[in-house]
C-alpha cells in the first residue's frame, strides 16, 4: 500500500523551495562567492585592503585641509566683527595658525 503525502506537507514543501530559491537569488546578488573568493586569496585581500586605506588617509587629509581652512576664515571673519569676550580668542587662534603658515 502507497501512502499519499498530506496536503498540508507538500505545501510547506513548496514553500520551503520558494525560500530557498529566493535565498539562492539573494546570494548570487550580494556575490557571495566573490566574498570567499576574495578571503582565499590573501594577497589579493591585502592589495585590496591596502588600496582602500590609502583612499580613506587622502580623503580625510583632503577633508581636513579644507575644514581647517574653512574654519579659519570663520575665525578671521569674527575677529573683523570684534564680538566681546571671544574676539581676543580668535584673534589670538588666528595669529597662531598664521605664524605656523609663515605669513
Amino acid at each position: 500500500m502507497e501512502r499519499e503525502e498530506p496536503q498540508v506537507d507538500r505545501r510547506l514543501v513548496e514553500s520551503l523551495n520558494e525560500r530557498i530559491a529566493m535565498l539562492a537569488l539573494d546570494m548570487e546578488k550580494i556575490r557571495v562567492a566573490e566574498y570567499v573568493d576574495l578571503f582565499n586569496d590573501p594577497k589579493r585581500l591585502l592589495y585590496l585592503n591596502f588600496l582602500a586605506g590609502l583612499a580613506r588617509g587622502l580623503g580625510m587629509t583632503v577633508g581636513f585641509t579644507v575644514l581647517g581652512a574653512v574654519a579659519v576664515l570663520i575665525l578671521r571673519e569674527l575677529v573683523v566683527l570684534n564680538l566681546p569676550l571671544i574676539g581676543g580668542f580668535i584673534a589670538e587662534v588666528v595669529r597662531m595658525v598664521q605664524t605656523q603658515l609663515g605669513m
